[in-house]
């Protein structure tokens, strides 16, 4: 045991794997619905390897959370200046109002509990399920004219809070947003859900613009009505059947021919048609007896994700989008907003930084792509001339002190790091040639990037976080509580009453400002739609941005 624990501390990088492993493994665990997730289990995994005494250099956090915070801003950048158009001053607003409500809650209350700014700033990143305000505290209190040992055990204090806070705030808000948040407004959710539907597309739950979801398929047909003889391609393909019908390729006279708006279709063609599979099922006899041509079936059909970055094309809707020449031949399957796949019907507004999955000819499909923006083509390359300028010159514009009250405050290196992911993400929306980050590469600078930081920061804390916790724990779950509740009552209240904002689209923007992702997935369940999801998004880039910045402002009003 002894030579174990040595290895450890002369080797901090082990550790480092070690606490990863655990944390990782923790958070898989499930109680009944509830899991601690993975960065709540790195921390506590952190923390009890930290009962050993090992001591990780800050770099290495430091290093590794310039990294999160820079992919969190890349992420969201397209969606937070989407925030500043006016369709989205609503939600908005009410994104201010609840993170403004849970700066002052959380200060209030700390105040009243004798609470020192690492346990306040703690108690926010935890009740807001928001990792990087621990960071931005934490340097901020670096930053004070305070002993060294004074600054250790406030910085101490954070996980010690966060740990608490998290549990009790993410729990909770899971629950409340679903049962008790319609009953604030008397309304019933499911209800709502259908109404919005109704309003935006009618029918039932959408997974999607009708004629573009449905399973499609092609099939062969020998043209023997004489409605549908010596017309136009254009003419055949317009008419009103309920669903995009696509003539994709005719065998005219023995011989294959690639239609144009134009061909004309005459009588004993035979035409290659792709649509819903529903619809042919129920009326491709209408066209003629079906045949078999492998050959005039064999020809190349793709799926290929788009993101949205023509600035023509941002802000139309699904409608207008199919009725372009350039979407001829090719369906809609998903639309993908910052990771969470949206609801859509024809009249969906379409924004930068979408990601659309296409499904058609593959000819077709290339064409899509490059009008709405570029192909997302599988890459395992990622641009670290882009990655690497970002959080350099992010950490410059963070380092700049703006003082305030004789106090001074500062976004850190690490904050700035976020601002410019921010940029650097909106500006490979809107010039897709440079600064490609894929997927999986993301998921590594996103996942193990903060949950390495917090494994480290569990390590630092150990030794101190069981005392810290006996100290005040009892109160941290009351006070946790409240300060998670309180803003989102402020914002589903002020939201209802005072922007008159749909209880749907409130709901699932309180999830994203209060950046509970998992609340969004509760409500999503609860109203039996996903159409929550649609207030989810420019709250959630402009919550994490704000509650970031809480970090150093709780530190200066908390002295």
């Amino acid at each position: 045991m002894e030579a174990f624990v040595t290895a450890l501390r002369e080797h901090q990088e082990l550790a480092i794997f070690l606490v990863l492993a655990i944390g990782f493994f923790i958070g898989q665990i499930k109680v009944g619905g509830f899991s601690f997730g993975t960065v709540v289990g790195t921390l506590l995994a952190g923390v009890l390897i930290g009962q050993l005494d090992i001591k990780v250099p800050d770099l290495v956090k430091i290093v590794f959370f310039d990294l999160f915070l820079f992919t969190t801003g890349y992420k969201v950048g397209p969606q937070f200046f989407r925030g500043l158009k006016k369709d989205a001053l609503s939600q908005v607003a009410l994104t201010v109002v609840l993170c403004v409500a849970s700066l002052l809650t959380t200060v209030v209350f700390a105040k009243a509990m004798g609470y020192d700014s690492g346990t306040a700033a703690g108690l926010m990143a935890g009740a807001f399920t928001e990792s990087t305000v621990i960071a931005t505290a934490r340097d901020a209190i670096n930053r004070l004219q305070l002993p060294a040992a004074e600054k250790t055990a406030l910085i101490n204090n954070i996980p010690v809070a966060y740990a608490v806070t998290y549990l009790v705030g993410t729990a909770f808000i899971v629950w409340f947003l679903p049962n008790v948040g319609p009953r604030l407004m008397r309304v019933n959710l499911r209800e709502e859900a259908r109404k919005l539907q109704a309003q935006v597309g009618g029918g039932d739950e959408p997974a999607g613009v009708r004629s573009a979801l449905e399973k499609f398929t092609v099939r062969t047909y020998r043209v023997t009505n004489e409605r549908l003889l010596n017309r136009t391609v254009a003419d055949l393909e317009a008419l009103p059947v309920g669903q995009r019908v696509f003539i994709s390729r005719i065998r005219c006279a023995g011989a294959i021919v690639e239609p144009r708006s134009d061909t004309i279709v005459r009588q004993g063609d035979v035409v290659a048609v792709m649509t819903g599979t529903a619809l042919l099922m129920a009326r491709g006899a209408e066209i003629g007896p079906e045949v078999d041509d492998t050959e005039l079936l064999d020809f190349p059909v793709g799926v290929m994700d788009a993101v949205v970055t023509n600035k023509a094309v941002a802000g139309k809707t699904l409608r207008e989008l199919a009725a372009l020449e350039s979407a001829r031949g090719v369906f809609l399957r998903g639309v993908v907003r910052l990771g969470q796949p949206m609801p859509f019907t024809p009249e969906t507004r379409i924004d930068r930084g979408d990601v659309l999955s296409l499904v058609g000819g593959q000819v077709d499909i290339e064409r899509a792509a490059k009008m709405l923006g570029y192909p997302d083509r599988p890459t395992i390359t990622t641009d670290m001339v882009f990655v690497g300028l970002g959080i350099f010159l992010g950490g410059l514009v963070g380092l700049l002190t703006v003082t305030v009250g004789g106090l001074p405050i500062t976004l850190t290196a690490s904050g700035g790091a976020l601002i410019m992911g921010l940029v650097f993400g909106y500006l490979r929306a809107v010039r897709p040639t440079f600064g490609r980050i894929p997927e999986p590469a993301m998921w590594v600078f996103d996942t193990v990037g903060l949950t390495v930081f917090i494994g480290v920061v569990g390590l630092g804390a150990g030794p101190s976080f069981v005392s810290g916790l006996q100290k005040s724990g009892v109160s941290l779950v009351l006070v946790g509580l409240v300060a998670a509740v309180l803003p989102h009552i402020v914002a589903i209240l002020f939201g209802r009453y005072v922007l008159r904002m749909n209880p749907v689209i409130l709901l699932g923007a309180c999830s994203g400002a209060g950046t509970v992702t998992a609340a969004l997935r509760a409500l999503q369940e609860e109203a039996q739609s996903r159409l929550p999801a649609l207030g989810y998004t420019v709250p959630y880039a402009l919550g994490n941005i704000l509650l970031t910045a809480w970090g150093p402002v709780i530190v200066a009003l908390m002295r």
